[in-house]
């Protein structure tokens, strides 16, 4: 059933290690595959890069709670501000990423870039944090989303049972598993599918903003900086709010060996996926300011559902099912991009070896993508996910910052690498400053939480020694492991 990738590898122990100390074994994944070698196939295409970027980016926080930002402004004019300059340095991040997409032909994404520019040690304890914690807790958190609002019509005079969330929820999730297990075709198609679901949804709140603006509804907009002072501490925060918002414009650097011609279509998505992620939140935010005023958009638990029920009547009813197949596409598109990291580590050997194995037949990474379903079930029903979450937040800002010092490091380091697409210096020493930043601030403002976050991202240094430098395993641990 399954067959190992087409990569060169060496056994070491209960792990397949990579060619020098778990370096990549080569900046061009268009290596021929050896005879009787399955590989991924390049199946994605630029409009379905621009699916995977748009559809993951865009969940349930544009249409939900936009009211953090807002919180931490004080004022509409510096919400729709924060929510533009986020916009702009998301893109500056997505901008290194396609520089480094297109120079580094591999998949994995921040492992990948990690590992290249510092080594195995650092690239380890990156993949540790996201296999154990973090893409588990995100993917229980957004299908909790998911399941709360497809079950919201049914229940639109009563609570919802927290048990028919969390069944749904566990439902939703076994099938996004199930579907990217199966084909990766099938995958591509219902996440283009559901990226047009995500820009009708968004449109149904514009088109109506921009008829509320043409009529002069633009009393929330008067003195539009009045209003509460931002605190020095507030506006970084409500950048972290933002920034957070618009994460997910990494996730086709996961899957850079699949692209047809990277070297074109990755900058290409990237740029578009952006463009039309940031005006649409930009409008979307605005729209709701021509029917709800700022104190009113901070007392609503649904802003999305607010809106549409002062102005579309008995057709609001649709907005909760846009939001969970908004949610649906983010899962969908989480899943399948951060499976080929998994893949792509095992393949360097600082995986399980069955997780770099290759379904022959349907030619996914099969194992890579079904280790995610019991470790997100056991997070769905017994762990404090939004508390989790807070602990580790700061950890993706960190790496994320890590790998855009990587791509200067990378610039002296390596000065005759091959880069068809390149960035101004200044934009990756802003972008990686910001995020460092954000990790500083975290840290200051909230020093308990992040602090046990910090503590469970250190528990990977000792797990890369035990489990991937000591050679003399014990036989019945190396059978464990393998």
């Amino acid at each position: 059933m399954f067959r190992k990738a087409a990569v060169p590898t060496v056994s070491n122990g209960s792990y397949l290690q990579g060619q020098a100390n778990g370096k990549l074994s080569s900046m061009d994944s268009r290596q021929p595959a050896r005879e009787g070698k399955v590989v991924l196939k390049k199946k994605v295409t630029l409009l379905r890069g621009i699916s995977i970027i748009i559809g993951t980016i865009i969940g349930a926080g544009i249409f939900i709670s936009p009211k953090g930002i807002l919180k931490n402004t004080g004022s509409v004019g510096m919400s729709l501000t924060v929510w533009t300059v986020c916009g702009i340095l998301s893109l500056f991040g997505a901008l290194c990423y396609a520089e480094l997409g297109t120079c580094i032909k591999k998949s994995g994404g921040h492992y990948t870039y990690i590992l290249e520019a510092f080594g195995p040690l650092p690239a380890f304890v990156r993949v540790w944090v996201e296999l154990l914690i973090i893409r588990p807790a995100a993917t229980a958190v957004i299908s909790l989303a998911f399941g709360r609002y497809i079950l919201e019509p049914f229940f639109m005079q009563c609570e919802i049972p927290e048990l028919a969330i969390k069944l749904i929820t566990a439902v939703g999730i076994t099938l996004v598993m199930v579907l990217n297990s199966t084909s990766v075709s099938w995958s591509a198609r219902i996440q283009m599918f559901l990226t047009f679901c995500k820009l009708v949804a968004i449109l149904i709140i514009i088109v109506p903003g921009v008829i509320q603006l043409i009529k002069g509804e633009t009393q929330h907009f008067k003195n539009a900086f009045a209003g509460n002072d931002a605190s020095i501490m507030g506006l970084p925060l409500a950048f972290y709010s933002g920034m957070y918002a618009y994460s997910g414009w990494f996730y086709l650097n996961f899957v850079t060996e699949e692209v047809e011609n990277p070297e074109k279509n990755i900058p290409l998505a990237i740029c578009i996926s952006m463009t039309i992620v940031t005006v649409g939140y930009v409008l979307t935010n605005v729209a709701y300011f021509t029917t709800i005023s700022a104190g009113e958009l901070l007392l609503s638990k649904a802003v999305a559902v607010t809106f549409a029920e002062r102005l579309m009547g008995d057709f609001s009813l649709a907005v909760p099912v846009f939001v969970a197949l908004s949610c649906f596409g983010s899962m969908n598109g989480g899943v399948f991009a951060v499976s080929r990291m998994f893949f792509v580590a095992s393949r360097e050997g600082h995986l399980p070896e069955i997780l770099s194995m290759i379904h022959v037949r349907k030619h996914t990474p099969l194992p890579a993508v079904i280790v995610l379903h019991p470790l997100t079930m056991i997070m769905l029903f017994n762990g404090d996910l939004y508390s989790l979450l807070n602990f580790l937040s700061f950890a993706r800002w960190l790496f994320i910052g890590l790998v855009v010092a990587g791509l200067i490091y990378l610039r002296y380091k390596r000065p005759d690498m091959p880069r068809p697409f390149k960035v101004p210096l200044f934009i990756p020493a802003l972008f990686s400053f910001t995020c460092l930043f954000m990790v500083a601030l975290s840290l200051y403002s909230d020093p308990v939480n992040t602090g046990i976050g910090f503590a469970i991202t250190l528990t990977g240094i000792p797990a890369y020694y035990l489990f991937i430098v000591w050679d003399n395993k014990p036989k019945w641990f190396r059978k464990l492991l393998g």
